[in-house]
C-alpha cells in the first residue's frame, strides 16, 4: 500500500487478527468509531483471522465482519488491506506486526507491544515511517485524560508521589483452566506484561519517564512459569518516586487500576473499577474545608463529553476503545502524531525488561533510555 493512499484514503480496509476477548473490544470499537466521533475516513472490517473457523463464522456475523481467514500470514499480505489489527497472544505480536509492517500496512496491536524489550526494537524498526497504535486503552479514559489535564494546567504542582496497582483475583479460583497467559512461551510473562504494563503506561503518560527501579516478582500457583504477582519502587525524571504493583491474587479486586498522585498544591486518585470519576484535592483551600472531591467526569468541558452521552450520563469500558480507534483515524487525517504508538510501547517494554532483571538481581536497575531500536 502507498503512502498516498494511507495520507488520503477516504476507505481503510482493516484485517483483525485475534478472536478472543480483544478481538470483540476492537471489533466494537470499529463498529462504533464512526457513531460517536467524525472520523474523516471509513472504517471496513474486511476480514477477521484466527484459528478456529467455526466461531469465526459466529464472530464474523456478530461484528458485522465481510470475510473469515484462519492464515494470518496471507491476510496481511493482501494488497487490499490497509490496517492490520493485532489482537492474538503475546507470541504472535512480533512476527504480525513485523510481516505487516512490511508489507507497508497501518498496524495497530495489543499490548503489550511484544515478549521482550529486544522484540519490541525490531518492530518499532520495521513500522519506522508508519502510522502505528498500541492499544493502551487506559489513556482514553475521561477521567485520566483530565488527570492528565489537571496536571499539565499545574494543579496539583510538583509531584512527590506516584503510586499505582492493577489487581484483580482471578489467579485465586483453583477451578479455573490455566490459558496462554499463564504459559511464559506464548505470554512472556505473568501480570508483568499483562496488566503492569497499563500500569507503566498510565505512570508514563501521567508522570513523564522512569529512570529506575527495584522490583520484587512471586508466583503463588504452583506449575506455573510466569509471575502471578510484580511490585516495584520506581524513580521518576521529575524527581518524584513510585510504586507500582500488579496481581492476580488481589482478591477482593475484580478489576482494579487504580493510581494515586500527590503534589506540593493537591492530590489526584482514580480507579478503574469506577472509571466515571476522578478524586481531586486542592491543597490551597482552607483547612477547615479541605478534603478530596469527587468529580462526575462526564462533561461539560471534560475529555470526549461532546463524543458520547450528555453530562451525568455515563460510559463504560467499550468507549475507551472507540476513543482510542477514532484518536487514531482522525490522526491519520489530520497528520498529527497519535500518542501511544510503537515507541511508546517500547518505553514500557523497556521498564518491564528492567524490572524483570531488578526482580532477578535483586538490585537496583536503571532503565535503558537508549533502547528504541
Amino acid at each position: 500500500m502507498n503512502r498516498e493512499r494511507q495520507a488520503a484514503g477516504r476507505t481503510l480496509n482493516v484485517a483483525l487478527i485475534g478472536q478472543g476477548f480483544m478481538g470483540r473490544a476492537h471489533s466494537n470499537a470499529y463498529l462504533q468509531a464512526g457513531r460517536f466521533f467524525d472520523l474523516g475516513a471509513q472504517l471496513r472490517r474486511k476480514v477477521i483471522c484466527g484459528r478456529d473457523a467455526a466461531r469465526l463464522e459466529d464472530m464474523a456475523a456478530r461484528w458485522e465482519w465481510e470475510e473469515i481467514s484462519t492464515d494470518w500470514r496471507a491476510v496481511v499480505e493482501r494488497p487490499d488491506i490497509d490496517i492490520v489489527d493485532v489482537a492474538a497472544p503475546n507470541a504472535l505480536h512480533a512476527p504480525i506486526a513485523i510481516a505487516a509492517a512490511g508489507a507497508g500496512k497501518i498496524v495497530l496491536c495489543e499490548k503489550p507491544l511484544a515478549m521482550s524489550a529486544e522484540e519490541g526494537a525490531r518492530m518499532v524498526e520495521a513500522a519506522k515511517g508508519l502510522p502505528t497504535m498500541v492499544w493502551f486503552n487506559y489513556r482514553r479514559v475521561p477521567a485520566v485524560a483530565f488527570a492528565r489535564r489537571l496536571i499539565e494546567e499545574g494543579r496539583i504542582g510538583r509531584v512527590f508521589h506516584y503510586r499505582a496497582a492493577y489487581l484483580q483475583q482471578s489467579g485465586n479460583d483453583p477451578t479455573r483452566p490455566p490459558t496462554w497467559k499463564t504459559e511464559k512461551a506464548q505470554a512472556g510473562s505473568g501480570v508483568l506484561g499483562d496488566l503492569l504494563s497499563h500500569v507503566v503506561d498510565l505512570a508514563l503518560y501521567l508522570n513523564g519517564a522512569i529512570t529506575e527501579t527495584q522490583a520484587l516478582q512471586k508466583t503463588f500457583r504452583e506449575g506455573r512459569d510466569v509471575d502471578d504477582a510484580t511490585l516495584a519502587l520506581v524513580r521518576f525524571a521529575n524527581g518524584s518516586v513510585g510504586t507500582l504493583e500488579a496481581s492476580r491474587f488481589g482478591v477482593g479486586c475484580r478489576n482494579r487500576n487504580t493510581f494515586e498522585i500527590h503534589g506540593e498544591r493537591g492530590m489526584i486518585r482514580f480507579n478503574l473499577e469506577d472509571l466515571n470519576r476522578l478524586e481531586f484535592l486542592d491543597s490551597s483551600e482552607p483547612g477547615n474545608v479541605q478534603g478530596a472531591r469527587s468529580v462526575l467526569v462526564t462533561g461539560p468541558d471534560h475529555p470526549y463529553a461532546g463524543n458520547f452521552w450528555k453530562p451525568g450520563h455515563i460510559i463504560g469500558y467499550e468507549h475507551t476503545f472507540v476513543a482510542a480507534l477514532a484518536d487514531f483515524v482522525q490522526s491519520l487525517e489530520t497528520g498529527v502524531a497519535f500518542h501511544p504508538d510503537f515507541e511508546d510501547g517500547q518505553r514500557v517494554q523497556l521498564v518491564l525488561a528492567a524490572m524483570e532483571k531488578a526482580a532477578g538481581s535483586g538490585r537496583c536497575v536503571r532503565v535503558d533510555a537508549a533502547g528504541l531500536g
